[in-house]
């Protein structure tokens, strides 16, 4: 497996005093560059850095380390901002420290209405106490956050429900803070479990014999406490009491139904798929962009879809009419100038999969990474060596994914959430690793525009030849 490259550490201190032998590079550097200057006297100490400069003096500190010195040697340059080159980086043995604290969000996005039990909410609102009875009064249990799952045993009354948390125990929550997740096929039956359910929306309800404000008392019935009436009209409902019959004023009920949170589960996002590794395939996305604009489709970068999908954690939308995503991969320094240029030059935003082998003073350098940020493209992981992570153990498929994530976020000072799969290797297993590194989506490949929520870590795409023409790329969008 390829070395990883470990980016350089940013500082803004002042240039401490280094080993003797760092001083004797740093001696050798200037001569270096003095010798190389101009002839004339005037200008023989005037130098500065290039980023081959620096390579060529990396080369001369790795020169050191394998004598045995292992010296971090540091250069400042003329805007006062240091560039640390550490040597003898070695392929780390443990996967990063990664953040992972939107591991939790992340899987709760990917968790389709399917893939829950019939009875399991989620919390919606930032965190909500789980109480020991159904009081603000009571013993708090448990605090649980958003997007934290319990089990629906019941509904006491309209304020309170009855769960199950994860460890088993048992408590009582505020139902107002929960939703159940839904598909739109689904909520239509869900609803109807609750037909004819309502509650007191006032501090009590008399019961009265008859229907009427003059009839006599029976009793009364506290508020959010449920009802079911055998029959109502707009002024009152006949609902059974004590073993008796009884009225209650209709004005005082309300339809109860529990909080649905209708889930988009099926999407059509045709992602079309440029690997620069087959020659030919900048001419061809050049040649395919205008024709796509030209048929009025929304270009949409896989970053935004992964937004689009963490709102839908809180409200339903839905993606543009004809979205599609462009996605480029076999990012090098050789043409990543290149293919911006093309995508620029048509008005179009994309998601670049860059392998992180490429990264470095010699490569892809923080600066292009930064710009292409600033163009507003998308940069996500593309593996770090390039190998069919299938192919590889655990070991070797967790510390690919976990180190491509640490090295590109460092460099773009950024979050990445999504993996482009090398070769488009991925399995059950290898979208296991992806999830546990933190990964939001991961892109496969398979000629498909339509995919489900569980299918959130293996999207297909349309792998596009570079022979393939503009007719069959647009079949590739429709469908058709």
């Amino acid at each position: 497996m390829s070395r990883y490259y470990q980016p350089p550490r940013r500082s803004m201190a002042a240039v401490t005093t280094r080993s003797f032998i760092a001083f004797l590079l740093i001696a050798s550097f200037g001569i270096l560059f003095a010798g190389c200057g101009p002839s004339s006297q005037e200008h023989a100490d005037d130098f500065s850095f290039t980023a081959e400069d620096l390579a060529r003096f990396r080369d001369l500190a790795k020169q050191a380390d394998m004598s045995g010195s292992g010296t971090a040697v540091t250069s400042e340059g003329a805007s006062g901002a240091i560039m640390e080159l550490t040597t003898g980086q070695k392929l780390p043995t443990e996967p990063p420290v990664l953040d992972l604290s939107l591991m939790k969000t992340y899987d709760a996005v990917r968790a389709g209405p399917g893939m829950t039990s019939k009875d399991t909410y989620q919390v919606t609102n930032e965190f909500l106490n789980v109480r020991s009875a159904p009081n603000v009064t009571s013993t708090q249990m448990a605090r649980l956050l958003r997007g934290d799952a319990v089990t629906v045993l019941e509904f006491v009354d309209a304020a309170w429900a009855k769960v199950r948390m994860v460890d088993n125990r048992e408590g009582y929550l505020s139902q107002r803070y929960i939703a159940k997740i839904v598909s739109e096929e689904q909520l239509k039956k869900e609803k109807e479990a609750f037909a004819g359910q309502y509650y007191v929306n006032f501090g009590f309800v008399n019961v009265r014999k008859g229907a009427d404000s003059d009839s006599e008392k029976l009793g009364e019935l506290p508020g959010q406490s449920f009802v079911k009436p055998v029959s109502h009209d707009e002024n009152w409902a006949r609902i059974s009491f004590q073993g008796k019959e009884g009225y209650v004023a209709m004005q005082y009920l309300s339809p109860f139904l529990p909080n649905f949170l209708v889930r988009q589960n099926t999407f059509t996002l045709p992602i079309l798929h440029y690997r620069l590794a087959q020659q030919g395939t900048m001419a061809a996305l050049a040649r395919h962009l205008p024709k796509l604009k030209a048929e009025g489709v929304s270009f949409l970068t896989l970053d935004q879809f992964a937004d689009l999908l963490l709102k839908q954690q809180e409200k339903d939308i839905r993606l543009p009419p004809k979205a599609v995503v462009i996605a480029v991969s076999d990012i090098t320094a050789q043409n990543v100038r290149e293919v911006s240029d093309a995508l620029t030059a048509a008005g179009v935003k994309a998601t670049l999969f860059i392998p992180t082998k490429e990264l470095g003073l010699s490569g892809i350098t923080e600066k292009t990474l930064l710009t292409l940020l600033a163009n507003g493209f998308d940069l996500e992981s593309g593996g770090h060596t390039g190998d069919d992570l299938r192919s590889l153990t655990n070991a070797q498929v967790e510390l690919e994914l976990a180190q491509s994530r640490k090295l590109l976020e460092d460099y773009t000072h950024g979050q990445v959430r999504i993996v482009g799969y090398p070769e488009g290797g991925v399995n059950d297993r290898v979208a296991q690793y992806a999830a546990q590194a933190g990964y939001l989506l991961g892109v496969s490949v398979a000629p498909d525009r339509t995919f489900q929520r569980e299918q959130l870590l293996r999207l297909p795409s349309f792998l596009v030849s570079p022979t393939a023409t503009d007719q069959e790329v647009m079949t590739m969008v429709k469908g058709q």
